[in-house]
Order: C-alpha cells, then structure tokens, then sequence
C-alpha cells in the first residue's frame, strides 16, 4: 500500500493532507496568507499525530508544483524535498492547476470543460483549461481578464470555474454556460493524481525539480527609499 504525503501551498492555503492508495486519511489546512513558512511542518507533525502514523510509512511525498504564489511555491518544494531525500522516497510534483481542476471533474458531462484559475494581481490570473476527462487541453498561462477570452469553450458546452481568481472574474466570464465552483486549492485533491502518478513511476529528479512559476519573480526597488526593495 502507498503511503503519500500532500502538500499544497501555491496559494494563501496553506495545505497538508495524506492519502493511501489515492484514498484519502486525513487532511489540515489553514487559510491564512503568509503562514506558510510558520506553520506548514506543524500541519504536517500534527496530522501524522492525529492518524496515528509516522513518517518512516511513507512511499512518496507529492507537492503542488505551480504556478501560483513565488514564496509559497519555494516553501511548498522545499520542504517537499527534504522529505524526499530524508526518507529515500520519491517525489511526486503535481501541477497546481491540475489539482485544482480536479475537484470539479466529477460534475462534468461529456463536452464539458473546467477551468480552473488563481490571482495572479491586477485583471490577470494563472488559468488552464481541462476537458470532462480531466485531460489538460490548454496549457498554463498568464491571462488577462478585460475581456472574456473562453467564448468558444463557453459556446460548446458548461464550463466550472473554480480558484481564487474568481473574485474578479465572475463579471467578466457571465454566460449562460458559466458554472461558478467556490472552490479553492487544497491537498485533498493532489493524492489521487499523486497515486497515479506512483503507479506510473512518474518521479521528480530531486536535484533539479524546481516550482513552475510562469512569470519570472521580480523584486521591486522602493520608490522611498532607493537602497531598500
């Protein structure tokens, strides 16, 4: 049986959840915004305590790979790794749009598509689109929201939107096919997927694995004070 720790934290969820065999044990989370580097290994001891587990059981540790928050992404993978090389087990990276697209999988029919979204600031998120099998149809990317760029996907069928970027966008994607999800990410949704992916042997190189971002990170210089940024 496999054992697979999950941890989400590519957004301001702070997420850790522990699956067998793709079923899910138990999960913690917190929705607070910049708690991550704080609490994320006390979600994780906390949670092998309330299953009665230790980490020695583990076969993998799965860890939501981007894009999303820059900061919370290099928590996530870090400490996802450490794991992974502490343990001698494999790591399992899972797209965070994937897994994000997952919880709403089950409400299609066929020719029905999910697209799931995160604030990425301003009018533009991180959105993919994914057909009624779970499929990824259109890759990862930035998008701008001004005006509504799924109207051929809207035009054929139901589309779930889902994420965090939904709070500005709901207006702009108004159809009569727009179905709205209040759904965030979380862990629960990346055990399956990470099962599979076991299943497959589907590992990531610990060495080289490193957090999709989309866009480059940019530190800006302050305006007030020209030695801070």
């Amino acid at each position: 049986m496999a054992l697979i720790l999950s941890i989400e934290t590519a957004t301001q969820v702070c997420s850790v959840s522990i699956h067998r065999d793709g079923m899910l044990l138990g999960v913690t989370e917190l929705y607070l915004e910049n708690v991550h580097s704080q609490k994320l290994l006390g979600l994780i001891s906390d949670l092998f305590g309330q299953l009665g587990l230790v980490r020695k059981d583990l076969a993998a540790v799965a860890v939501s790979s981007g894009p999303g928050s820059y900061t919370g992404l290099r928590i996530g993978v870090s400490v996802a790794k450490g794991f992974a090389y502490a343990l001698d087990i494999p790591l399992v990276g899972i797209g965070t749009l994937h897994g994000l697209a997952a919880q709403a999988i089950h409400l299609c029919r066929e020719g029905d598509f999910v697209i799931p979204m995160i604030d990425a600031r301003r009018m533009e998120v991180y959105a993919g689109v994914f057909d009624s099998q779970g499929n990824a149809i259109k890759a990862p990317e930035p998008t701008v929201l001004d005006l509504n760029p799924y109207l051929a996907y809207l035009n054929e069928g139901e589309v779930y939107f889902l994420g965090d970027g939904l709070a500005k966008a709901t207006e702009v994607l108004d159809h009569q096919n727009s179905r709205f999800l209040p759904f965030c990410n979380t862990s629960r949704s990346l055990g399956e997927l990470a099962y599979q992916k076991f299943l497959k042997g589907e590992f990531e190189d610990l060495a080289y694995f490193e957090p999709n971002y989309l866009k480059e990170f940019r530190v800006l210089q302050s305006k007030k004070n020209p030695f801070l940024v």
